[in-house]
């Protein structure tokens, strides 16, 4: 029996997050700076987190979208270097499509000249592909002669030109020429999959803005200067007072976020709009608070601020930044008309 819906997504919650916590140490970080870290993946995976989003008949667990979802909160908690989001929005992406979803770490490629012809064989190319050099497969949407196919094209037939983010996690241009791969009609289109993984972000930026917030107000309450704690001045307290509103926005915006990819379609795109917005916001935000309070020391390699600071920055530009997010948003409101507007607004 599937456990209801707040139970299953409070299990895996703990579950995921007592497992980080005793994984992701200094050493298990510094080890993941430029290299695959085989053994943390192989962790997740033996305890069905990348799988979790499928449905029971794919290999999941049947637990509702938005409770697996959840899940990403945690991964952004301890800013996660791994393609867990990625692979979990491929994972549902093939599910939904009825397709055969490969075990492994995977990830999504969106590009303007993905192509598909008639022998099956799709050929294109993408850049800031998460993960793209791990990923034992990468989900594309390719343009058929009869609409949108969705292919999973093997990662030992891509040719990849590695990159990084701003926080030092493979983002990559790849490129495949007539590459035959197992593909199924997609139900849904470039926009939808575009917004789900916009809603990852948020998720993950919620998560990782809500350890920002804890670990700044610790290190507040114990940095003394000129005789007391900083966090005892009024300015400080301000600021972190300001960081935890950030955060909770934040978190209620991701909220918003899963529900719509929990119910897909394109009238997820207006409430995953605002979510990437406002969490973007947040994060852009909330770090300059918490490298304002830390000081000097947040800086540092050895501090552990820029491992959550600098993925909120990278996490923030991923599948759409604000403003891109925001004209979406703004075309929608406006389409609605002025008698449209409020049901617009509270649809949403």
């Amino acid at each position: 029996m599937t456990p209801p819906e707040d139970d299953a997504g409070a299990m895996l919650r703990e579950t995921a997050d007592r497992l980080l916590a005793d994984l992701m140490t200094p050493q298990a970080r510094a080890r993941a700076i430029g290299e695959w870290p085989e053994d943390l993946w192989s962790a997740l995976a033996e305890v069905g987190l990348p799988a979790a989003i499928l449905p029971e008949a794919a290999g999941g667990f049947g637990v509702p979208v938005d409770a697996a979802l959840s899940l990403l909160t945690i991964a952004g908690r301890h800013a996660l270097p791994l393609p867990l989001a990625d692979t979990m929005l491929a994972g549902l992406a093939l599910a939904r499509a009825g397709m055969e979803v490969p075990d492994g770490p995977l990830a999504v490629a969106q590009g303007s000249a993905m192509t598909l012809d008639a022998a099956g064989r799709t050929t294109g190319h993408a850049w800031g592909v998460p993960w793209g050099r791990h990923a034992r497969a990468v989900v594309v949407l390719a343009e058929g002669r009869d609409g949108p196919v969705l292919v999973a094209l093997p990662g030992d037939a891509l040719t990849v030109e590695p990159g990084t983010t701003i926080a030092g996690d493979p983002s990559d241009a790849v490129r495949f020429a007539a590459v035959a791969a197992p593909g199924a009609p997609a139900p849904f289109g470039a926009d939808e999959l575009r917004a789900a993984g916009a809603a990852t972000r948020a998720l993950m930026i919620a998560g990782a803005l809500a350890e920002v917030s804890a670990m700044t107000v610790r290190y507040a309450q114990e940095r003394r200067q000129f005789g007391r704690a900083i966090g005892q001045f009024q300015a400080v307290q301000q600021n972190l007072a300001v960081l935890a509103g950030q955060a909770a926005s934040a978190t209620a915006a991701a909220g918003l976020a899963a529900e719509a990819v929990a119910a897909w379609g394109p009238g997820m795109l207006p409430a995953i709009a605002a979510a990437k917005v406002r969490a973007g916001e947040a994060a852009g935000q909330g770090a300059s608070i918490a490298h304002q309070v830390h000081g000097a020391i947040g800086f540092t390699q050895e501090h552990r601020l820029h491992d959550f600071t600098r993925r909120l920055w990278a996490w923030r530009d991923e599948f759409g930044r604000e403003a891109q997010w925001a004209q979406r948003l703004g075309r929608h409101l406006i389409a609605a008309g002025p008698d449209g507007l409020w049901p617009a607004i509270t649809a949403a």
